[in-house]
Formats: structure tokens, sequence, C-alpha cells
């Protein structure tokens, strides 16, 4: 099972990483704790709202940006058949991949199609 804390401080971790920082001038920067910032970093602490977007403003990215690419990565998982939570739908109930478009140029093509038809 994938757990949102865990993408999120992967995602979190390399953009620090990308930019070269340390935890040390990250956590000052958004006024956490080294201790807890790692912890954030590492999966092991939900982080509020609040604090991401402390953390995200002393990295100089929108919090949207951290969330999109979070839900990218959930996307991914999701598409490689792992249960993402409790309550996923049993494997009998799941889509197949062959079901998911290749391409925005399959979907929308799909969408031609229908509106060809009606």
């Amino acid at each position: 099972m994938v757990l949102l804390r865990s993408l999120l401080g992967d995602v979190l971790r390399a953009l620090r990483l990308r930019q070269g920082r340390t935890l040390r001038e990250v956590s000052a920067a958004a006024r956490v704790s080294l201790g807890y910032l790692s912890e954030v970093e590492r999966g092991q602490k939900e982080a509020s709202s609040e604090l991401l977007s402390s953390i995200c403003k002393a990295l100089g990215v929108p919090l949207s940006h951290v969330l999109r690419e979070v839900a990218d990565q959930l996307a991914l998982a999701e598409l490689q058949h792992e249960p993402v939570m409790a309550g996923a739908p049993p494997e009998h109930e799941r889509i197949s991949t062959d079901a998911v478009p290749d391409s925005p140029e399959e979907i929308a093509g799909e969408f031609r199609a229908d509106m060809v038809a009606a």
C-alpha cells in the first residue's frame, strides 16, 4: 500500500535536493524543527496544511506544484494495480490497464467518435 505521507515526503526531499539545500537550511526558513522536517521527508509524520505551506514557501515552490507531483506518483501507483488505500476495489472490480488509453490523442479520438455518432 502506498502511503500519501511517504509520497509527499519523497517529493519534498527531491525538491530540496534539486536545489542543493540542506535540511537545516530549509527547516530554518520554514521555521520547523530539523527533526520534524526530516520525519516528514521520510514519511514518518503527516504534515498539516500550514506546515506544508511553510515548507513549500521555504523551498520557493507553490503547494499546488507539490500536490500535483504527489498526485502524479499516486496515479502511477494506481496504474500498477497497487492498492493505494483501504477500501480499494477488489481485484475483479479493478479497471484493466488495457482499458487505459495510451495517449491524449487516443482519448480525444474517442470523444470525437462519440460526438460524430450523436
